[in-house]
């Protein structure tokens, strides 16, 4: 397919067939990601591709019981990763430093950024993937699970595989909403409606059409899709405690070496 066609037709795939991806093939798509751009071309990612059933197993429960864990016969895993140029740096007498949270984040953009071009050449090849943001949600588990050594965090993943189905495109927000020129121009309250207005109507409908979602919805007494993001999916209280987990497992991992972050300053209310 054309690269264009290929962005446009994206969907995020949860059903696979039992159908092998040829190592070959699995090559390409992780050579794809190996050429995204780089900060200082420093690549500071590494890629952990996972198709041990039993492991895949022992990660269904860390990703939050979502069946494509397991349903998948690949799991790949992009993490920040500046423990393999510390020991680079160590071994040419260099300092051995990049521990602390900026180069977490440089780390983070580098492994997301190769994510996505591996993703892009995976469809591209007529593979389907679904990303899981569980990967940095419970980055704990999942680095423990994968054996990550310090100054490693686990940041982007997804499933990867065969389509076993064909879902509809997800609606996005209409460009004029979401792009500025030259400078942020902050939205009015009409304007926010009408950027939301077709999000509004057409994720409502998707859980009503869903008898376990509609259950839900009415159980808790939800009126919008608004509430639905933040009662039900993505509450306050959770993202408080991803967020110490984060910043804990941040510090484990070595990322933390400043001094607000002795004092413990990062902590989240």
């Amino acid at each position: 397919m054309e690269l264009y066609d290929v962005i446009q037709g994206h969907t995020s795939i949860r059903q696979y067939e039992d159908k092998e991806v040829s190592q070959k093939l699995l090559d390409q798509i992780l050579d794809a990601g190996i050429r995204a751009s780089s900060s200082g071309n420093m690549q500071t990612y590494s890629i952990v591709v996972t198709k041990d059933k039993e492991l895949k197993k022992k990660l269904y429960k860390a990703h939050m019981n979502q069946s494509m864990v397991i349903d998948a016969p690949i799991l790949v895993t992009f993490c920040a990763d500046f423990n393999r140029m510390r020991k680079w740096l160590a071994l040419n007498d260099a300092p051995v430093q990049f521990d602390n949270l900026m180069s977490f984040m440089i780390g983070a953009i580098d492994a997301t950024l190769v994510s996505q071009n591996c993703a892009l050449a995976a469809e591209d090849a007529g593979l389907g993937i679904c990303y899981m943001g569980s990967t940095l949600a419970n980055c704990d588990q999942i680095g423990e699970l994968l054996n990550l050594p310090p100054n490693v965090v686990p940041v982007v993943g997804f499933s990867l595989g065969y389509p076993a189905e064909t879902p509809a495109p997800r609606d996005r927000l209409p460009r004029q909403g979401l792009v500025h020129y030259e400078q942020y121009q902050d939205y009015t309250d009409e304007e926010v409606l009408e950027i939301y207005k077709e999000r509004d109507e057409k994720g409502w409908q998707r859980y009503m059409d869903v008898p376990k979602l509609k259950e839900m919805t009415e159980q808790l007494g939800l009126k919008n899709l608004a509430q639905i993001y933040t009662i039900a999916k993505y509450t306050k209280e959770s993202h408080q405690e991803f967020s110490q987990t984060l910043l804990k497992y941040l510090e484990k991992q070595n990322f933390m070496n400043n001094e607000e972050g002795r004092k413990g300053g990062w902590n989240i209310t």
